[in-house]
C-alpha cells in the first residue's frame, strides 16, 4: 500500500470510530511512518486515534502529536479532576478503595500505589481517560509481589496457542525471573498487543520487555 492510499485508509478508519471526533485531525504519511497532528476535547479520543491508526496494515510507526483542547465550562481545575478520578476508579474497578492515590498537576494525572493484577492497572487508567479536562496520565500504578508464580513461560505459550488471533509459533517467550521478554514476528499491530496482554496476565510476572516486529 503506498502513502496516499495509507493515508485515506486512515483518514477513513477516524471517520468510521463513533467516539473520534475527527474533524480536527491531520494526517500525514511517509514510507508508512504515519504523524497525527490537529487537536481533540479528551484524552480518551486521542489514545483511540493513535490506538485506531496503529491497527491498520500498513502502519510502520506512529509519531502522534495531538493536542487536547478541552470544552470550555467543563470543569478542568485539577482539584475537579482528582476528584472525579477517585470516584471513577471506585467504581469502575474492584480495587480495594485507598490501595490508589490519585495526584493531578496542571491536567496530568498520576496514578499511585500497589494493585495485585495487571487488568486493574489498566482500568483504572482507562477510566481517568474519559474525564474532561485530562491531559495525560502517568500510571505508576505497581504490582504487588506474588510468592507462587507457577512456570510463567509456559503459561504464557499456553495463552499464545488459545488466542485465535496470533499465530503462536511465530513468537518466542523468554523469562528471566520476573521479567518476560517477547521476541518474534506478527503481522499487525493488534497482535502485538495481544501477545502482550498474554504475558501480563500470568501471575508473578513484573515487566514486559516487547521485542516483537511487525512483518
Amino acid at each position: 500500500m503506498n502513502d496516499l492510499s495509507l493515508r485515506n485508509a486512515i483518514l477513513d478508519e477516524l471517520e468510521f470510530q463513533p467516539e473520534i471526533n475527527a474533524a480536527n485531525i491531520g494526517v500525514a504519511v511517509d514510507d508508512g511512518v504515519v504523524t497525527l497532528t490537529g487537536h481533540v476535547s479528551t484524552y480518551a479520543q486521542k489514545i483511540d486515534a493513535e490506538r485506531a491508526v496503529k491497527n491498520l496494515k500498513g502502519v510502520r510507526a506512529v509519531a502522534e502529536e495531538i493536542q487536547i483542547r478541552p470544552e470550555k465550562g467543563a470543569g478542568t481545575a485539577d482539584d475537579t479532576i482528582a476528584s472525579r478520578a477517585l470516584k471513577i476508579i471506585n467504581w469502575s474497578s474492584d480495587v480495594p478503595e485507598g490501595d490508589i492515590k490519585v495526584v493531578v498537576q496542571h491536567g496530568w494525572v498520576t496514578l499511585e500505589g500497589q494493585v495485585d493484577w495487571q487488568y486493574q492497572k489498566e482500568t483504572a487508567e482507562r477510566a481517568v481517560r474519559k474525564l474532561s479536562g485530562v491531559l495525560g496520565i502517568d500510571n505508576q500504578l505497581a504490582l504487588r509481589p506474588r510468592v507462587d508464580a507457577g512456570n510463567i513461560q509456559r503459561s504464557i505459550e499456553a495463552a499464545l496457542k488459545r488466542n485465535a488471533e496470533v499465530e503462536a509459533e511465530g513468537i518466542h517467550v523468554k523469562v528471566q525471573g520476573d521479567v518476560v521478554i517477547l521476541e518474534g514476528r506478527v503481522h499487525l499491530w493488534r497482535q502485538r498487543q495481544v501477545a502482550e496482554r498474554a504475558a501480563w496476565s500470568v501471575p508473578g510476572v513484573k515487566e514486559v520487555i516487547d521485542h516483537i516486529l511487525l512483518a
